[in-house]
């Protein structure tokens, strides 16, 4: 059934019911605008009641329509909607997934019921008949979907997997999580996947509005994969589907891809240059980015024959663009008029040097290039208590050579090292050298100043020559579309995919993510805020936990010294629960610090206070702070002074 027969059948079957008032009365309830369409025909059936309710009496079943909502008018109220969503499939007829609309009868309509009033005279049939007309110029605007896979049954038979030896991924017909609607599966981590659905007839793209649309829902993320659909054109003569791979030419990509620094959603198109005779990657730029989140989107692609490209992502828009335009499309499908001669060749006295050290220039007599960067440190003195003749570590007296150890095949035993206890109370220990400063001598190498140069000519360019493949263009010349095929690389499993379509308007694809999409992202939605909610709460319990462990530890015996520090610093944690990590971390720290000590012995210094170094100054008394350059000075010299950090302790 046609369109337009199908309108014609609609609007005969109304007329026959107002007109010949056939009542086959096989229910009757009040209706109200929050009603289901479908319960219309349901006998026995009381709706809820409404404001805007009305006695109904269901009538015949007169055709199929596309409208989501049925407007209804009598003569006494108002408009009420009665929106409608069918649970059941049409008796005339349902869209077999996958396969073109255009071989079934009625393509995706649904059966409707016309209605009229019982208890009220229609005063005014036309009225009624008047109240249609949205309904039905939504059915005129839309159409069948060209093509529609909803993967309700396996992909088998309808889709090829390749059987080239990289594409060892294992394609699966699954739910999406938390659904009963099932779609196609990546199933492995880490694996290339291929499979394609070759159309009954290709698609023509020319001088017309196209629409397409998939969802897919990464259900595990992704971290690095992809998760587009190539749009082939038509093969070459003898190729298979089971051949399908990377090489494939298509006329579309388009589909989420990320990894790394990449994430966007691509959309690429393959355009064909008259000149050449060669396809062109053209990349639309600055595409969306894609949702980071499990749920499943939809991603829709509207090609306009103005030119326009939109990319819509659940239905919203998030890019705009135009075919013919350079700053959308990388490269512009449209080549420069001219380009570089690539046979043009710079000349060999072409100087590109803006620059060029002065010939003239000398260097002075007194620049000493030899002069070290850093010298030692004249003014600085060995600070008093310093013990020369102490080494900054020593044997350990209390270690013992183990009573296992064989010399032969172990070599000679040596005690393990430790910090040498005379250093404690000392500046330092060991042989004392004088601290290093910057020279102020030192002037590097000496190069000449630069001065401009007489003979530049700037950066040298080929000319330029009449681009032999300008080509000009009023409309983007698609190829047809002969096949959808997924070809991805993916760290990732569970991707799923679903819903495939190609349209030739925006309400057919509008509908379908209403029907399919929708209700799906609606629970999916819900969920990761309840697991969010479930999560937050979640989080107390286990800070409850974690201070639990906390005060276990500060009651172990060997770390009785610090028991009421490490307590009052869980009771702060208690307090302020956001802490808890940073808690954790110096518990830790602190406990970390204890068994090393106790197993190796070693003390932490205490820090060493240096007296000041007095300065005779021949300078007034009444200045006693000086300036700020004078305090500078003193403290870079008292730095000096200091004893060099001590070497770390080697390794037993």
């Amino acid at each position: 059934m046609t369109m337009s027969t199908s309108i014609f059948t609609t609007l005969f079957g109304l007329y026959s019911s107002i007109s010949a008032r056939r009542d086959f009365r096989r229910g009757k309830f009040l209706l109200s605008s929050n009603d289901r369409f479908s319960d219309l025909c349901s006998p026995s059936q009381e709706a809820r009641k409404g404001s805007m309710s009305k006695e109904l009496t269901c009538s015949i079943l007169i055709g199929v329509t596309t409208c989501n909502e049925f407007l209804l008018v009598d003569a006494d109220r108002a408009l009420a909607y009665i929106t409608w969503i069918s649970s059941s499939p049409s008796p005339l007829g349902k869209i077999s997934p996958g396969r073109s609309s255009k071989q079934k009868p009625f393509g995706s309509f649904f059966p409707i019921s016309a209605v009229h009033l019982s208890g009220y005279e229609m005063r005014n049939s036309a009225r009624f008949i008047l109240s249609l007309i949205p309904c039905l110029l939504f059915q005129l605007g839309a159409s069948d979907p060209i093509f529609h896979e909803s993967f309700d049954v396996s992909f088998q038979g309808r889709w090829v997997v390749s059987d080239k030896e990289d594409y060892q991924g294992v394609w699966k017909h699954s739910k999406s999580e938390g659904h009963d609607d099932y779609g196609l599966l990546v199933s492995e981590k880490a694996r290339k996947y291929a499979i394609v659905n070759v159309l009954d007839e290709p698609v023509d793209l020319k001088d017309k509005t196209t629409v397409l649309q998939f969802e897919t829902r990464l259900q595990n993320g992704l971290e690095c994969g992809g998760a587009y659909l190539k749009y082939l054109r038509p093969q070459e003569a003898g190729w298979k589907p089971a051949e399908f791979d990377n090489e494939s030419p298509y006329t579309i990509m388009f589909g989420p891809d990320k990894c790394g620094s990449t994430n966007k959603v691509h959309f690429i198109l393959k355009h064909k240059n008259p000149k050449s005779g060669k396809f062109v990657e053209h990349h639309l730029k600055f595409p969306p980015s894609v949702p980071s989140d499990k749920l499943t989107h939809v991603y829709t692609a509207i090609l306009k024959p103005d030119n326009e490209v939109r990319i819509l992502v659940d239905g919203e828009e998030k890019k705009k663009g135009n075919f013919l335009s350079a700053d959308d499309f990388d490269p512009p499908l449209i080549p420069p008029k001219t380009i570089p001669d690539p046979d043009d060749k710079k000349p060999e006295d072409w100087d590109e040097r803006a620059k060029i050290p002065d010939p003239e220039a000398v260097k002075p007599e007194d620049w000493d290039e030899d002069a070290p960067m850093e010298i030692e440190d004249e003014e600085a003195e060995k600070p008093e208590g310093w013990l020369d003749d102490e080494p900054e570590e020593i044997d350990d007296p209390e270690a013992k050579k183990p009573e296992d150890w064989d010399d032969e095949e172990d070599g000679e035993w040596e005690a393990p090292k430790i910090d040498n206890p005379k250093c404690e109370s000392a500046p330092g220990c060991g042989e004392w050298k004088r601290p290093m400063k910057r020279n102020p001598a030192y002037k590097g190498k000496w190069h000449a100043p630069l001065i401009d140069n007489p003979n530049y000519k700037g950066i040298w360019k080929p000319r330029e020559i009449p681009n032999p493949d300008y080509f000009e263009l009023d409309k983007a010349e698609f190829e047809p579309i002969a096949a959808i095929g997924i070809e991805i690389w993916t760290m990732q499993d569970g991707i799923l995919f679903d819903n495939i379509l190609i349209a030739a308007d925006e309400k057919t694809a509008e509908s379908v993510r209403v029907k399919s999409w929708k209700p799906k992202f609606d629970v999916e939605k819900e969920k990761q805020k309840e697991e969010e909610a479930a999560g937050s709460d979640g989080l107390s319990g286990l800070h409850k936990k974690v201070f639990d462990v906390l005060y276990r530890i500060a009651d172990i015996p060997f770390l009785a010294a610090y028991k009421f520090k490490i307590i009052d610093v869980i009771e702060k944690g208690e307090s302020q629960p956001n802490l808890t990590i940073g808690i954790l971390v110096s518990v830790v720290v602190v406990f970390v610090t204890v068994i090393f000590r106790v197993l190796f012995g070693g003390k932490k210094r205490a820090p060493v206070e240096v007296p000041p170094k007095e300065k005779k100054s021949a300078e007034a008394e009444g200045d006693n702070q000086g300036t700020s350059g004078e305090k500078e000075d003193e403290n870079e010299k008292e730095d000096a002074a200091a004893p060099r950090p001590r070497r770390s302790r080697r390794e037993t």
